[in-house]
């Protein structure tokens, strides 16, 4: 079987090696691409003959597929697959499983960086220091005691309701599904509407679909503590970023951190975001700690190996 990896799964050769060891020990032709040319010709070049192909958030669209005559399998290193056309995998009968849970603190931990980084203005302040000045004129507010809202309570979710607590926040949320788990440790289910006006903190961790895109938009930014903050460390287009960055320019909210835009970095100059003040912005690097991409590797491959047994995991499609 013919195995081809598109893109670094950013560990290192010797760990590679070790953790992909299975399925070339099962004697599996296994190609890496390292090079980051990811064009569509490229890519339909690429995998043309492959059985299976591992991808990370690199889009896949259906003209790739076509390409792709004997594809029965995707590994996705990934937890979402808003980038790959399921459709397309659908139609041609191709199995999808992602790397779901390799991020879950990685991503819980860079969402309370952001909330700390707003709350204690670290960012305009370490700039600050270097230029001889002091912390007169800005503002230091606690995290404990505030009231943390949490729009989506998947594991990632959970886990950052769960260290909300441990801070000594109150923390709501807003899911489609309550989790009895999370209710045992004291948060509290209300309507999303609720949780945006109650919150001093609102926290997003959903994905991405048709009903989220624009799920927080002017109307619903409106809605919360002028003195509130916005945190995205999922995906960009639940927010409407345009609409963030007016509410940001006018006061409706006090500051916004954010990992995700509507575009994978570079971010472009003229981009609305860029000019809002108080805003924290990351290049989406919550999911990149050296942990959590062995642990995705880990996934990947060993998604491959369950699929092959015909016990298929982490089971998108």
């Amino acid at each position: 079987m013919k195995i081809v990896v598109l893109e670094s799964l950013g560990i290192s050769d010797d760990e590679f090696k070790k953790l992909s060891q299975p399925l070339a020990d099962s004697g599996h032709e296994l190609v890496v691409y390292n090079d980051g040319k990811l064009d569509n010709e490229t890519l339909k070049t690429r995998i043309k003959d492959a059985e299976v192909i591992v991808i990370a958030n690199t889009p896949l669209s259906a003209e790739v597929f076509d390409a792709a005559e004997k594809l029965k399998y995707i590994s996705v290193a990934f937890t979402g697959y808003n980038h790959i056309d399921l459709d397309k995998c659908k139609e041609k009968g191709i199995k999808v499983s992602n790397a779901a849970g390799y991020s879950t603190h990685s991503v819980a931990e860079i969402t309370f960086g952001l909330i700390i980084s707003l709350l204690r203005n670290i960012v305009p302040l370490e700039a600050v220091v270097r230029n001889g000045g002091t912390k007169e004129g800005y503002r230091q507010i606690d995290l404990n005691g505030k009231t943390l809202g949490v729009i989506g309570t998947g594991s990632i979710g959970g886990a950052v309701a769960k260290l909300g607590l441990a801070f000594g926040c109150k923390v709501i949320a807003y899911n489609r599904s309550e989790k009895p788990d999370l209710i045992s440790k004291g948060v509290e289910y209300k309507p999303l509407d609720e949780v945006l006006k109650a919150s001093d903190i609102v926290t997003l961790h959903t994905p991405l679909t048709a009903e989220t895109k624009h799920l927080i938009n002017a109307d619903k930014l409106a809605l919360m503590k002028p003195s509130a903050v916005l945190i995205n460390t999922a995906v960009g287009p639940i927010v409407d970023n345009d609409a963030l960055a007016a509410a940001l320019h006018n006061g409706t909210i006090a500051g916004a951190g954010l990992d995700r835009v509507d575009m994978e970095p570079p971010v472009p100059a003229n981009y609305p975001i860029l000019d809002a003040p108080n805003v924290v912005l990351l290049p989406h690097i919550g999911f990149a700690t050296e942990e959590a991409m062995v642990r995705r590797a880990e996934i990947t491959f060993e998604n491959i190996v369950k699929w092959e047994q015909g016990e298929q995991e982490n089971t998108v499609l």
